[in-house]
């Protein structure tokens, strides 16, 4: 059921009325419907620009992210904006830092977010409505946005009408895209030893290593501490990783070598891979090592560092190790994920006779 609990006011009783099947509960002291998807409906409809719904009891309050990354938002406050620029709400950003948001999901709402209340410069927040948010989804389209944009810039508006408001569900009609069902992209054996060649010093070396020898995520490999390496056990430990989840990946006995000349001639003192001034490495920094290796390599696909990752996954299967395996390398909580990899995996393929080859 669907219980209305309210202060006395006479016209938004009149309105409760209206309601179909209203019912009287002498035990919780309110009024209530059926609860339905249609009856819920009717109560945003019924009550809007009247009275503020909160239905948060209706929902589980999701659980603040235990991360230990620490949170960083001092970029926010320290920019600079163009007169005339709407930002974020400080409650908006107020949020993301109590519930534990990671640095990299704090920047995509607060970009989305932003993109959004700037094209309705014009409106109070609270006046926006359903219609408008699917006017600006259409806008998105147009633009030739991504699914994956259009679905976080869905998640960052809700954020802040359903989580800082506390108004869960108020644009719960409101349509996604369809998830696309993208294969990874790999590279070849021969294609990432090429790369890792290909790269310019051996800090360098030792990154593209680590990405594919041990199907790192590129967080991950930034946050790994000299003390994370295990050469006894031939282990990598994996520390607060995605979800909040430690686990073990494979060392390589080629890769160790790299890693000690590696550290006699950089000396890093706390991460393992740090930037000039100390601290951790740069994500873009990451990036920019597997851009160059590839093209010097010759590689015309655009590789990225989760390439490296995938392809990891996909070597690992094509040489025949169990799936469950796989997956807790990867750290992947549902094996679905990782089963995403059989359909990349050419050895099962090869064994195919092709019917025109018959």
């Amino acid at each position: 059921m669907i219980g209305l609990q309210f202060h006395q006011d006479k016209v938004i009783q009149a309105l409760a009325k209206e309601l179909p099947n209203l019912q009287w509960s002498e035990e919780f002291g309110m009024v209530y419907i059926r609860n339905t998807k249609q009856n819920l409906d009717l109560i945003f409809e019924k009550f809007r620009g009247v009275a503020w719904i909160n239905c948060s009891f209706f929902f589980k309050d999701k659980i603040i992210n235990p991360s230990n990354e620490e949170v960083n938002i001092s970029w926010f406050r320290k920019r600079k904006t163009e007169p005339g620029y709407r930002v974020c709400p400080e409650s908006y950003l107020q949020k993301l830092e109590l519930k534990r948001y990671s640095n990299n999901t704090i920047r995509t709402y607060v970009s989305a977010f932003e993109a959004f209340i700037n094209h309705y410069k014009d409106l109070e927040l609270l006046d926006i409505n359903e219609h408008d948010i699917r006017l600006y989804l259409q806008n998105l389209i147009q633009q030739g946005k991504s699914n994956s944009y259009m679905n976080q810039a869905v998640n960052s508006i809700k954020f802040y009408y359903e989580i800082v408001l506390g108004m869960p569900n108020r644009f719960y009609t409101i349509e996604r895209p369809r998830k696309q069902k993208k294969l990874p992209q790999v590279l070849s054996k021969k294609e990432v030893l090429s790369l890792i060649n290909n790269t310019n010093n051996t800090k360098h070396k030792c990154i593209a290593g680590l990405l594919y020898s041990a199907g790192l995520r590129r967080s991950e490999l930034l946050n790994l501490k000299l003390t994370d390496i295990d050469s006894q056990r031939m282990l990598i430990r994996v520390e607060a990783a995605k979800g909040n989840k430690d686990r073990y990946t494979l060392l390589s006995k080629k890769l160790l070598e790299d890693l000690r000349l590696y550290y006699k001639e950089w000396k890093p003192t706390a991460y393992l891979f740090e930037g000039s001034k100390g601290g951790q490495y740069s994500t873009t920094s990451v990036e920019n090592i597997i851009k160059k290796a590839a093209v010097k390599a010759g590689i015309k696909k655009k590789v990225t560092p989760h390439m490296m990752r995938h392809s990891f996954a996909t070597h690992l299967l094509e040489n025949g190790t169990d799936l469950r395996y796989i997956q807790v390398l990867l750290g992947h909580s549902s094996s679905k994920t990782t089963e995403i990899y059989t359909q990349v995996a050419t050895s099962n393929l090869q064994l195919i006779k092709n019917p025109l080859d018959l």
